[in-house]
């Protein structure tokens, strides 16, 4: 007797579109992830697993199906192998109430475990191992002191679904499951949760689960997540670091887009899969797949302080740093921080003081004198401007990318400003040296350089340490040029000619 058995489609491939609030996991990734799991494990009837994001019950009846197969030898009898396995091996955590009830539906064949059509026979209440209670933010200041979720009406209804993980809104996550040792923690976290920050401003969530499923200690842990903490994304950097410099993340598979995994919207910077593994110490496989074609190769996370997602491209930068162009200095080093005169986006245009450049359908007005901070000692400079978010709309980085042409980028005059909308790419004492410098972030070369540390449609100072900062800006800078300074190979010019779009009306 098989727990699951059917030719029809599979109705959880069909739930994958149905919310924004939740982003269900297909059937193949739930499988695909399992493999990465020791065959051996299936045939342990002391195995225990844990979903703490648990949605359809995808990844839970997949290996239940799994277990059911390795423990024939074991627990001969069907009905009792199927009791033991979904009352002793298989647990999950709800996001919801009604994920609780879709998960068990999946699971046990019906919405209450102890119901009449159950798979399991030896429930005694309806919830079986499949948890959910409906846990409330903690709120100070108008934020969730455990996940930052801004203080609304819609989370204060208690008629509303508060959408408040109990996994993450505890201070000890142990004692969910009070003595139970997990040997695979594995699932698909919320990513982010709105925190009430301008215009649509979202907290990301997903690395609290991997936080908390790390301190219940498995031998195993799998989550699928997106791939922005390989570079940017908000509140990240100490995830970021800690699993860069986490030995035991021994795979990630990497989805450059998302929709190569997820229908629906596009999941900025694409997604990505890990197997942390808890006696492993060594070198991460990481595998690559852009347009179903996949890359791997084994790797130390930590050679640079951001993961760098693109075979190839590593290559090529390693290559490029051994040269130590201008004693290894990058633009990183160059390019203002944001608000490089103080001031904000929404900055109301005055009707006279300093030249300030607004947002593009504004164009240049003026800001009042007082406002206007320069500790950075860029307004007597001749200034390049480069937008904060060059390429808006844009989330899938597997196809070409372009980020500044004419029509994005200003050559600002002494005494002129500018709005947090624009970021100082450089400063100069003269008209030609910022033109020139124009001319080198206009090549393909740099532009590729730049795409490296990008994952989201914002570009700031931090996305430019892989660009080297040149010697000087005397000449005009082209591709042709950089080839022969960078020693670039054609094998490797191939490759990010084929990369990167060709600038707009230069």
């Amino acid at each position: 007797m098989d727990i699951i058995k059917s030719n029809n489609p599979d109705v959880l491939n069909c739930l994958a579109n149905l919310s924004n609030d939740q982003v269900f996991t297909p059937t193949n990734i739930a499988k695909k992830m399992l493999d990465e799991l020791p065959k051996k494990i299936w045939s342990d009837p002391d195995l225990k697993i844990l979903d703490p994001v648990c949605k359809t019950g995808i990844f839970l009846r997949e290996a239940a199906e799994r277990l059911n197969e390795g423990l024939k030898n074991k627990i001969k009898n069907d009905q009792k192998r199927i009791n033991h396995i979904l009352k002793n091996q298989i647990f999950g955590i709800a996001t919801t109430e009604i994920a609780s009830l879709i998960a068990r539906r999946s699971i046990y064949y019906s919405k209450d475990s102890n119901g009449k059509y159950s798979a399991c026979k030896i429930f005694k209440d309806a919830k079986g191992n499949i948890l959910y209670s409906s846990i409330k933010h903690e709120w100070k200041n108008g934020k969730c002191l455990y996940c930052g979720a801004a203080q609304t009406n819609r989370h204060e209804d208690f008629n509303n679904e508060q959408y408040a993980s109990e996994f993450i809104h505890t201070e000890n996550v142990q004692e969910l499951f009070p003595n139970m040792k997990f040997d695979v923690i594995i699932g698909n976290p919320p990513y982010q949760i709105s925190d009430g920050g301008h215009s649509r401003s979202a907290s990301t969530i997903y690395h609290l689960f991997v936080e908390n499923a790390k301190k219940l200690n498995p031998r195993y842990l799998s989550m699928i997540i997106p791939s922005r903490w390989f570079i940017g994304g908000k509140g990240l950097d100490k995830f970021r670091k800690e699993m860069l410099n986490d030995k035991r993340v021994k795979k990630i598979v990497d989805y450059e887009s998302s929709s190569d995994v997820f229908s629906g919207p596009e999941i900025a910077g694409g997604v990505s899969y890990f197997l942390w593994e808890k006696n492993y110490a060594g070198k991460c496989e990481f595998t690559s797949v852009r347009k179903s074609v996949e890359t791997q190769n084994f790797r130390d996370l930590n050679e640079f302080d951001v993961l760098i997602r693109d075979t190839k491209a590593l290559n090529i930068i390693k290559k490029i740093q051994k040269l130590k162009i201008n004693n290894d200095k990058r633009l990183s080093e160059v390019v203002s921080p944001r608000k490089a005169f103080n001031l904000s986006t929404n900055y109301t245009p005055k009707n006279s003081g300093l030249p300030c450049w607004y947002i593009q359908k504004i164009g240049k007005k003026f800001a009042n004198k007082t406002d206007v901070t320069d500790s950075n000692k860029l307004l007597n400079k001749w200034k390049f401007l480069v937008p904060k978010a060059p390429i808006a709309g844009q989330t899938d980085f597997s196809k070409p990318v372009g980020f500044y042409y004419d029509g994005n980028t200003i050559i600002a005059k002494p005494g002129e400003c500018c709005t947090e909308s624009w970021i100082v790419a450089g400063a100069f004492d003269t008209e030609k040296e910022a033109r020139n410098f124009k001319s080198y972030l206009f090549t393909k070369v740099a532009r590729f350089l730049l795409l490296q540390s990008v994952i989201s449609q914002d570009v700031t100072r931090k996305n430019f340490v892989f660009v080297p900062n040149l010697e000087n800006y005397n000449k005009q800078i082209t591709d042709d040029y950089l080839i022969k300074k960078f020693e670039i190979s054609k094998n490797d010019w191939a490759y990010i000619d084929s990369r990167i779009t060709k600038i707009k009306n230069g």
